[in-house]
């Protein structure tokens, strides 16, 4: 029984060397192409800038008279929000033009920019 045992032994360590590799893919598969796309880029559309600029420019004109106050339009313009912009397109010849254009005035970076502009 010893000698039966021993042949099939001998087989079974020369074969445990030898590996099938299995592919995991067949050859004949291509992956589909990445698509990288852009992003989308939505800018918002600016409100009509020439009339809140009018009437800024007679609020200014009124509380500065006999001086060129395009500059100083200039500074409440640059700071004042979309909102507000259109807010003041909308408010030409109201009371409420003064209040909405002081307000702007107040800031910070407004007045700053209004005391530049004086100076030149």
């Amino acid at each position: 029984m010893r000698l039966t045992v021993l042949p099939v032994l001998a087989a079974a360590l020369a074969l445990s060397g030898c590996v099938v590799a299995v592919p995991t893919q067949a050859p004949d598969v291509v992956a589909p192409p990445v698509v990288v796309r852009p992003p989308v880029t939505v800018t918002p559309a600016r409100p009509d800038t020439a009339a809140a600029r009018q009437v800024v420019n007679a609020e200014m004109a009124r509380r500065l008279p006999g001086r060129n106050v395009a500059p100083l339009t200039d500074c409440v313009v640059a700071n004042a929000t979309m909102a507000e912009l259109a807010d003041l397109a909308a408010m030409q010849g109201t009371p409420g033009a003064a209040d909405a254009v002081a307000s702007i005035v107040k800031r910070p970076a407004t007045s700053q920019c209004i005391s530049r502009a004086a100076v030149a």
